[in-house]
């Protein structure tokens, strides 16, 4: 057998990241749910106002951005897990 000193580490690593991984699917759920929700408060508002809420638009940026950080981190583009293990992304 070719086994490392390191290998029962690289695989509880792994075990961990799959548990982070799926609360990331849920988030990534959860996050989609909001999405249609604040779409459809941004749509009603510029039916009663003709101008978006700046307030959503930029909750709507930092939302995208959140989704880009979950796909980058289930698809392993990336190692830095997102919300709430870090900052939540700004939306300027």
């Amino acid at each position: 057998m070719n086994d490392t000193p390191d290998t029962p580490i690289i695989r509880r690593n792994i075990w961990i990241r799959a548990l982070f991984m799926l609360l990331m699917g849920l988030a990534y759920h959860v996050a989609g749910t909001v999405l249609c929700i604040v779409t459809l408060m941004q749509f009603f508002i510029m039916l009663l106002n003709d101008t978006p809420n700046v307030r959503l638009v930029a909750f709507g940026r930092s939302l995208g951005r959140y989704f880009r950080q979950i796909v980058n981190f289930l698809t392993f583009a990336t190692e830095e897990i997102p919300f709430p293990f870090n900052d939540w992304p700004t939306g300027d």
